[in-house]
């Protein structure tokens, strides 16, 4: 859903200029109290050594496997290797995806994989705009009954039906935004981890 201006003389820079805005009003209007507890979970999980899985679709898709190398390569070097994630996208494989949902049905591409490989210790971030697509409440209903815990991050979602204990709703109804930001939230949390896993030498040595 991306809502369009209606002036019929809309020139670029203003329609540029728009989008930036909305994307800066996203930005400032997140639940910070949310997000640090997002980030104390998963912290909580690497150091545990525990399983992080992650996904999403379409945008979301590439945002989970940009997750995945962000933390699995990005803060294990930092650490020193002190600090392993152990990260799984499970929109990751086109040949596992493909053959669940020919075989299975698309509603179980991400479910299916859950239940190959999950145990209860673990954890599972979903990002959707929308939260309602079948495959993410599929995975959520199944990540329950494993008992995960369920981290839902969502763009235009805040009736929080699903009930899981983790949920950040951006309220923004354009997918853009809305998938932009999501990739902001996947660095921060990344980086924010790398910092605190640095000495004060290190961090005097590194930028944001």
């Amino acid at each position: 859903m991306i809502i369009f201006p209606t002036k019929k003389n809309y020139s670029k820079s203003n329609f540029y200029r728009e989008y930036i805005e909305k994307l800066n009003a996203c930005l400032i209007g997140m639940n910070l109290k949310t997000i640090i507890s997002i980030t104390d979970v998963l912290k909580e999980k690497i150091v545990k050594k525990r399983n992080i899985f992650v996904c999403g679709n379409g945008g979301s898709a590439s945002v989970s496997n940009h997750f995945l190398c962000d933390f699995n390569k990005g803060i294990k070097l930092s650490s020193n290797k002190k600090i392993l994630p152990k990260v799984i996208s499970l929109s990751n494989s086109l040949e596992l995806i493909t053959a669940i949902g020919n075989d299975i049905g698309f509603e179980k591409i991400f479910s299916s994989q859950l239940e190959n490989y999950a145990t209860s210790s673990d954890c599972i971030i979903l990002f959707s705009c929308s939260g309602t697509s079948k495959n993410i409440k599929d995975t959520i209903k199944v990540a329950k009954k494993i008992g995960l815990t369920i981290i839902l991050i969502t763009g235009f979602n805040n009736k929080k039906s699903e009930k899981v204990k983790l949920h950040l709703d951006l309220n923004c109804k354009n997918y853009g935004i809305t998938e932009d930001i999501f990739s902001s939230l996947m660095h921060m949390i990344s980086q924010q981890i790398r910092f605190e896993s640095m000495s004060k030498k290190e961090r005097v040595k590194t930028t944001l």
